[in-house]
């Protein structure tokens, strides 16, 4: 069957169905805003193009035939199906409701975002979001994924990236450590102090530094790699070393005065920073859904980069 010819069995079997359910041609002609000559040609088109009778036709009323009884079974079932694909698209064309699916990075997650996904589930209680909170790229098309977070200064192409707020690493110690150990003006005086690193990968002791004038690259040591910000801010709180945490991650510690913060001017070049961005596929047609929670997440997160 060509393309345009199921098209048209489409059509005439929604016609054929109404026959059925308003119980005449006429019946069926007033709800369609026909007249019963119209519906009775379109039936009789349906009977030729699938090569049976489906009524047997009296004067007083109609019967179906048994062709018609397997047509009228099937031929409901693509009506509710039709039916229900409408009410589907209505859902993503109206009000904000479903499910959102989105990644985020591990830290960002739980410092920065939580308390922003809280406050909208509460603003959009017909909006679900499940959250998958992993440190690796994550590629959304093809693990299903509606929004993404990633920290990177190149956003990858083809996607749509909204800015959320520049993530910088800082390097700290606590005030008791700098006493027993000493002062730190410059990236070299890391090589005499114990720091604590990530322990991922074989360069992580490998701590590069950028600012104005110039870059240094350093190998570091010391007794503790931990790969999660909060357990490494609470060692450095302890004076076991000099480390690395997010800005986000260190602002009740710095603000209390637990930790101190060096190096001011340089920047520490780290994976795990630049500008946060929302990350979602390139679309004319964004579901209700996800722009109330993108509109949401970017106007949340923005503000707290001011």
């Amino acid at each position: 069957m060509r393309t345009n010819e199921l098209a048209e069995v489409l059509h005439e079997l929604v016609t054929f169905v109404r026959v059925v359910d308003a119980g005449s041609f006429s019946a069926a002609a007033r709800q369609q805003g026909m007249t019963p000559s119209a519906v009775s040609r379109q039936v009789a088109r349906l009977e030729k193009m699938m090569g049976v009778a489906l009524f047997q036709r009296t004067t007083r009323q109609l019967r179906l035939t048994e062709a018609g009884l397997d047509v009228l079974e099937h031929g409901r079932k693509m009506v509710a199906a039709a039916r229900a694909t409408l009410l589907a698209a209505e859902g993503h064309a109206g009000a904000p409701k479903g499910l959102v699916r989105m990644s985020a990075p591990k830290a960002f997650a739980r410092h920065l975002l939580q308390p922003v996904l809280l406050e909208f589930l509460t603003s959009y209680p017909e909006v679900d979001v499940h959250l998958m909170v992993v440190d690796r790229l994550v590629d959304p098309l093809r693990e299903g994924v509606d929004l993404v977070i990633r920290l990177t200064d190149t956003p990858p192409p083809g996607m749509v990236a909204r800015g959320l707020l520049p993530v910088r690493q800082l390097v700290l110690a606590s005030p008791a450590y700098l006493a027993a150990h000493g002062p730190i003006h410059h990236p070299e005086d890391l090589m005499s102090h114990s720091c604590l690193t990530l322990g991922e990968q074989e360069r992580d002791n490998r701590w590069r530094f950028v600012c104005e004038t110039g870059s240094a690259e350093i190998i570091v040591a010391g007794r503790c790699a931990i790969n999660h910000s909060e357990m490494r801010l609470a060692a450095i709180e302890a004076g076991l070393g000099v480390g690395c945490v997010p800005d986000f991650a260190a602002r009740e510690a710095l603000a209390a005065g637990r930790v101190v913060r060096l190096l001011r001017e340089w920047n520490f070049d780290i994976n795990y920073s630049g500008m946060a961005y929302l990350l979602f596929p390139s679309s004319r047609h964004i579901a209700p859904k996800m722009r109330v929670l993108i509109d949401y997440l970017v106007e949340a997160l923005q503000a707290q980069a001011d």
